[in-house]
């Protein structure tokens, strides 16, 4: 009688057991979303306060976005360096820095002084928050294994999306009890904790001697690229649109910065900032794809429904923060399902019911009236959050899909650049069309809440829009998610034999 080999293969009990979540991966992913939730909280602190942020600056919806919208470019133009420098420097270390930089970000952003200022320091918040998600992500995938990371992904996801419902609340009641400087001055404890945790929780790795050597020249054309299309887009709010000299110097002087990395990343022999080789993949282009679309919708929302509870229902600041709860509610009871079917049939299927549950749920948002029935939106949020679940969360697992796992670092860097260009297209370009439908209903004179009304839903039009797009790369999607049978080893003697 021969015993088993120690070459063979694992049993099927083995197997399930280690495609279950244990103990340690779901401390480590605490500690990490810790970290992460003060990133996550800002994004929608900001969204709800830029109305206040408006007023107490002086000065009009298409300036004080660019607290929100230079804080985005701030991510993406940082994000592509994180693969590089996890490599270099090592995860643990670029975690501990990203919340450091953050941290001292937040507070010179309650220091501000003058509208400027507030976007100049949010540029810098947005260089340590640009490194937060990647380098969690990045963590979390190489210790989770492909057959964990749909489930992983719903459970790190929880917080994130609980940040819509906890960010407006706060961000409501500061606005609308404290000074607004508390909005950035409340990310400084969150960020203190996750610094003396992560000292604790989060394993030491080991840093790569021979890291690839930091693509300069990419790095130098693709961020300002990014820079110039989005401050092309935000000025199409002047009288001439995109016939505006400063609109069309820009674009054009993005499109020409961008064409050139995409030349110099397709023929450079070192790993060029944004690795657009990765797009090689199937799975990875198409979740990419929806990433940037996805940003736009969910980004561009986040911004107009606070405005339109606050602009044409006369809300406070903390009463659009809990109007916009059903949301969160939908997407966190969408999550206790989500990631366990993405790792049993695959994500195709789950997107594509994802993206029709979130038409369906912005279709009330494009025929509002400023009576419309609070109770009718709020159910339209809680589907629209069923949506966003079954849409974002399983492109994670389909983006790995295939990758080798020196490419992880990389992958992330990309995913995460694309999904925050996405939204800050979604944001710049629905600010625009807001505003200037807002002008157009006006007709030139102070508006009132008809033509605030009509304007918000020509601009939820577009929402619905750029939603409906992303059933285009979901059909790209792996339609199941395939394992291989375990094959057995042969036994050494046998071998032999």
């Amino acid at each position: 009688m021969t015993s088993p080999s120690a070459g063979a293969a694992p049993s099927a009990p083995e197997q399930s057991a280690s495609d279950r979540l244990d103990p340690a991966l779901i401390r480590l992913g605490v500690i990490l979303v810790i970290g992460a939730i003060a990133s996550m909280l800002d994004t929608t602190i900001v969204s709800v306060a830029i109305d206040g942020l408006s007023r107490e600056f002086d000065t009009d919806i298409s300036t004080i976005q660019w607290a929100s919208t230079g804080y985005l470019l701030a991510l993406s133009a940082v994000i592509p360096l994180t693969g590089w420098a996890v490599e270099r420097f090592g995860a643990r270390t670029m975690w501990l820095f990203s919340l450091t930089a953050f941290l001292g970000g937040s507070a010179l952003c309650g220091a501000a002084w003058s509208v400027g200022s507030l976007i100049a320091f949010r540029v810098l918040q947005g260089i340590g928050g640009g490194l937060i998600t990647p380098v969690m992500q990045t963590i979390l995938v190489r210790a989770a294994g492909p057959q964990r990371i749909g489930r992983i992904m719903s459970i790190v996801a929880v917080p994130g999306h609980l940040s819509p419902i906890v960010g407006p609340l706060v961000g409501g009641a500061i606005i609308d009890s404290v000074s607004w400087r508390w909005i950035f001055y409340v990310n400084v404890p969150i960020c203190a904790i996750a610094l003396l945790l992560a000292r604790r929780g989060v394993p030491r790795d080991t840093r790569s001697d021979t890291a690839a050597r930091l693509d300069v020249l990419g790095l130098a054309l693709l961020s300002p690229g990014l820079a110039a299309v989005i401050y092309g887009l935000s000025q199409t709010s002047r009288p001439a649109g995109f016939g505006a000299a400063p609109v069309v110097v820009s674009l054009s002087l993005g499109a020409v910065l961008l064409a050139a990395f995409a030349a110099h990343a397709l023929r450079t022999r070192i790993t060029p900032v944004l690795d657009l080789r990765l797009f090689r993949h199937r799975s990875f282009t198409a979740a990419t794809l929806l990433m940037f679309l996805g940003g736009m919708s969910v980004f561009g929302a986040m911004l107009l429904m606070p405005l339109y509870y606050q602009q044409v229902r006369d809300k406070s600041a903390l009463d659009a923060g809990l109007l916009l709860a059903p949301q969160s509610i939908g997407t966190i009871i969408a999550l206790t399902y989500v990631g366990k079917l993405t790792d049993r049939i695959g994500s195709r299927p789950i997107v594509l019911t994802g993206v029709a549950i979130g038409v369906a749920g912005t279709l009330a948002y494009t025929q509002v009236q400023p009576d419309t029935s609070v109770w009718l939106l709020s159910a339209s949020l809680l589907v629209w959050g069923i949506g966003i679940a079954a849409s974002m969360v399983p492109i994670m697992s389909a983006a790995y899909q295939g990758l080798e796992p020196a490419a992880i670092p990389r992958a992330t860097s990309a995913i995460s650049v694309i999904q925050r260009l996405g939204g800050s297209f979604g944001t710049a370009v629905l600010s625009v069309i807001l505003q200037r439908q807002i002008i157009r209903h006006s007709d030139g004179g102070q508006p009132d809440p008809d033509s605030l009304t009509k304007a918000f839903d020509t601009t939820f039009w577009w929402v619905l829009g750029f939603t409906a797009l992303t059933l285009v790369p979901a059909l790209l999607l792996p339609q199941v998610k395939k394992r291989e049978p375990a094959r057995p080893t042969p036994e050494p003697a046998a071998a032999e034999r």
